[in-house]
């Protein structure tokens, strides 16, 4: 098997390393680093395990894009920082103690030559899922939190996996559609597509994404498991004549608006304008500029995770 190309998403990965690594590592000034240093320990573990050839660490440039929320108002507007007297009032609310850190994660990350890529008005999902579409020669895995990225699942033009981070990394799931199919109920001849569309029945509150009232993940499974597919379910629901309970029928025509909102919240984009920051994404074998990282590391006190991710990329692949 070729090496393959690794994407990683990175504000889910850090949010995860801010809360599962105790907030007592701190810098020598006494600034915390948890997050910076479960970051670092994660990426090294990562590139150990797969051997990548090629990495991206993806980023979220517009966490709560325009079109999502013109499409569903809701979405994700629990998350909005409160807004004060000068603050933008779509400000995603962050930990005060995160938010340095992403900034010394992100010039780690510069300093040791490990591309990052976002895209002006798209999240990370969907430069996630633009890198995992446009691939054409190396296998991919998406390592996430999100189970949203699950629709990207795919076993051509080359096998694209998510390593799922629900329970930690050492817990990790790895799955493909058949993975996918299984653990959901879904078709397996298009697991990730119908993924994104039992999301889309079920809801996400965590996205406040409501779903259709009264159809639960058990339900759309059946459904979709039964139909084949959404539009399947959709005209199944507008047909008298199907046999459809008149229950079930009477939930999707009373939420037709959402249902055909939703779609294109919930699907992730394929095709946003991705830039990345290095020449190449190629994982380097060696740090770009050993000198500024090694200052980074002696002002964060962080020299053993970053000496754990030098000797990870010299691990042959």
């Amino acid at each position: 098997m070729p090496a393959p190309l690794l994407l990683l998403d990175g504000a889910s990965m850090w949010f995860r390393s801010f809360f599962g690594v105790p907030s007592s590592i701190t810098s020598p000034d006494g600034a915390p680093v948890n997050a910076v240093r479960g970051f670092l320990d994660s990426v090294a573990s990562l590139v150990t395990t797969h051997r990548p050839a090629r990495l991206v660490v993806c980023l979220d440039l517009d966490w709560r894009p325009q079109f999502r929320v013109d499409l569903i108002p809701s979405y994700k507007a629990h998350r909005v920082e409160e807004p004060g007297t000068d603050a933008d009032p779509d400000v995603e609310e962050v930990p005060d103690e995160l938010s340095p850190q992403v900034d010394w994660i992100l010039e780690l990350l510069d300093a040791a030559g490990i591309a990052t890529a976002g895209a002006e008005g798209f999240e990370a999902d969907d430069v996630l899922g633009t890198l995992a579409a446009r691939e054409s020669t190396d296998p991919v895995v998406v390592v996430t939190g999100d189970r949203d990225l699950l629709q990207v699942v795919t076993d051509a033009p080359v096998p694209v996996r998510v390593l799922y981070l629900g329970r930690g990394l050492a817990n990790a799931t790895l799955f493909g559609p058949r993975e996918v199919a299984e653990r959901y109920g879904l078709p397996a001849q298009r697991a990730g597509a119908a993924y994104a569309e039992l999301a889309l029945l079920r809801g996400d509150p965590s996205d406040g994404l409501p779903g259709v009232p009264g159809i639960g993940e058990k339900t759309a499974s059946k459904l979709l498991t039964t139909y084949g597919s959404l539009a399947a379910v959709l005209d199944a629901a507008a047909d008298p004549g199907s046999a459809m309970a008149a229950g079930l029928r009477t939930k999707l025509t009373g939420a037709g608006d959402y249902i055909a909102a939703a779609g294109a919240v919930v699907a992730v984009v394929t095709d946003a304008p991705v830039t990345v920051s290095q020449p190449t994404d190629a994982l380097p074998s060696a740090f770009a500029d050993p000198a500024r990282v090694g200052a980074l590391a002696e002002r964060l006190g962080l020299g053993s995770p970053v000496t754990r991710l030098e000797t990870a990329l010299q691990t042959p692949r």
